[in-house]
């Protein structure tokens, strides 16, 4: 028996219909992070960057540009796969897609890629904002650019697993705002966890985006506050992590067949 053909068409329909949807609040989803950036530089680059000129020898403007891109692009790629798969739950087409000559994979690879480039180019426009306020030097460009492919798809399988168990917007919301965000916040974004005294420096290390933060700062300076090699791991970790759940949401069918 001949292995099954890879449905290509099924995949690029999904994303290009995806996609599509993006663009039809193109000037929203450009314009909302060119001015959060902007607000972001404002308010930490100038209240806080004139008080700290620096963090570790870099330019304290500079050091929360890897930041500001990681907090944009948990967000974005959480929110865009959750409400990706969450409307064909709300609107009874998930039967339709079910229903298809479409594997599980297949399905997942065109939600999840969709909600991945929306994020990865949200990043860049992020980067390029940025570059306006402050000279970057990205020492370690491949790796950057894997860091930022590996944090957005790995997010994006998450934000797909938050859009299948959400019954309603508020659980569609309620790990982004009040999980994710805040971690964070408390990831070192904006300030190096080795400022921080014990016994919450330690703390700080059970918080996993310290690790994609450290790892994405390391690509820009050379520097973080982890081995980027520990990074990159717990990065993948989760990533193969969240890809077992979404296969066990498939083989059991859990909150797709309610």
């Amino acid at each position: 028996m001949s292995a099954p053909r890879f449905n290509a068409r099924g995949v690029w329909s999904i994303y290009r219909f995806e996609m599509a949807r993006s663009l039809r609040t193109l000037w929203q989803s450009l314009a909302t992070p060119v001015i959060t950036t902007s607000l972001y530089f404002i308010v930490f680059g100038g209240a806080i960057g004139s008080r700290m000129q620096q963090v570790g020898g870099v330019d304290y403007g500079s050091f929360i540009v890897p930041g500001l891109i990681m907090l944009m692009l948990l967000t974005q790629s959480i929110g865009n796969a959750s409400i990706g798969i969450y409307f064909p739950k709300f609107t009874g087409t998930v039967y339709e897609l079910l229903s298809a000559p479409i594997s599980a994979f297949e399905m997942t690879l065109g939600f999840v890629g969709a909600a991945a480039t929306k994020s990865i180019v949200l990043g860049l426009i992020i980067l390029a904002t940025a570059s306006f306020f402050v000279d970057l030097t990205i020492l370690h460009p491949l790796a950057m650019i894997a860091f930022l492919v590996l944090t957005a798809l790995t997010f994006s399988m998450f934000g797909f697993i938050i859009g299948i168990w959400a019954k309603g917007f508020e659980q569609l919301n309620f790990v982004p705002a009040l999980l994710v965000t805040p971690l964070t916040f408390l990831g070192g974004a904006f300030y190096s966890i080795d400022m921080l005294a014990e016994p919450w420096r330690t703390v700080s290390l059970f918080n996993p985006v310290v690790y994609l933060v450290s790892g994405f700062r390391w690509s820009f300076f050379g520097q973080g506050d982890v081995s980027p090699a520990i990074s990159l791991g717990v990065t993948a970790l989760f990533l193969f992590a969240c890809m077992a759940v979404i296969f066990w949401i498939f083989r059991t069918g859990y909150r797709l067949k309610d």
